[in-house]
């Protein structure tokens, strides 16, 4: 299986490595308690057949990359309380960490710089990647993502219950009830342009469930988004070519985070899709491949 440990920061992660060694590259950073297998391979097979090397990995603490075993998070309850009293908890790791895995990914493979691509908290960490490491970035796409700005629009209630509920056990049924009840919450909305497949939801969540389940991932990397904060004073630096892809039925990450985004990145484009949730439909995946492939093109 390919492995292999950041030099900077010293993480095992588990990565996939597609299209020619001699293309340019696009880094895939997927986001919170989501493995790598979340960018769907139809989406990795379009941007290779546009010409690009494709990387995704798994970030820390979850898929098949090394896991923090033993460190805890504090309650996001008693982190934000702390956080607006001017003392923030501790946490076992940071987004910029988080980032610097990435970068690290890159130094390991002997990649001078990447056009990357996050979303939602892979969107975040990209953002990071632009601030902390900006020779390293070619363009960046920051998908269904914010500034972490505590004043936008908060996420409806019935997707963040969903994506923090905790699990009931660990069968089968169980596992597939749960992501199944995570994709109907967070996802794009049932809709004759975008008909929700539960057969095909239903296999997907079988599958990467069976790669891998890891929940005490998830609270480890929610305090680090947490932690992060607002990134707009950090994103005016940002001189990174920049596109800003949003659903406007996001029920998770409002569509005005992604405004908020592109208006704090100097020149960010923004794109937005009528219909689109918080995640990556097939029949979306043309349309979201082409605005990648065109942004890293200088389209």
């Amino acid at each position: 299986m390919p492995t292999i440990v950041t030099p900077n920061t010293g993480i095992e992660l588990f990565y996939e490595d597609s299209g020619s060694p001699e293309a340019e590259v696009i880094l895939l950073v997927m986001g919170l308690g989501a493995q790598m297998t979340l960018w769907p391979d139809e989406l990795v097979a379009a941007l290779v057949g546009d010409g690009f090397r494709v990387i995704r990995y798994d970030n820390r603490d979850i898929g098949l990359s090394q896991k923090m075993e033993g460190a805890r998070a504090p309650s996001p309850a008693v982190q934000v309380l702390r956080k607006k009293i001017g003392f923030p908890a501790r946490v076992p790791y940071t987004l910029r960490d988080m980032a610097d895995d990435g970068i690290g990914l890159l130094d390991a493979l002997g990649i001078g710089r990447a056009h990357v691509v996050g979303a939602s908290m892979g969107g975040m960490i990209a953002q990071l990647m632009a601030v902390h490491h900006p020779d390293r970035l070619l363009t960046l796409t920051s998908i269904m993502s914010t500034t972490g700005n505590g004043k936008l629009p908060q996420a409806e209630k019935h997707a963040i219950d969903a994506l923090t509920a905790p699990l009931k056990g660990m069968d089968e049924a169980t596992l597939v009830a749960h992501g199944l009840n995570i994709a109907r919450n967070i996802g794009t909305p049932d809709s004759e342009e975008f008909p929700f497949d539960e057969a095909a939801q239903r296999e997907r969540v079988l599958r990467n469930m069976r790669r891998s389940v890891y929940p005490a991932g998830l609270p480890r990397q929610l305090a680090a988004i947490i932690d992060d904060g607002c990134r707009r004073a950090r994103l005016a630096s940002v001189r990174t070519p920049t596109l800003v892809l949003h659903g406007e039925a996001d029920p998770l990450v409002k569509l005005a985070a992604g405004e908020d985004t592109a208006r704090h990145i100097a020149g960010a484009r923004l794109v937005t899709i009528p219909g689109w949730g918080h995640d990556l439909p097939l029949p979306l995946i043309p349309r979201v491949a082409g605005e990648i492939a065109g942004h890293a093109r200088g389209g």
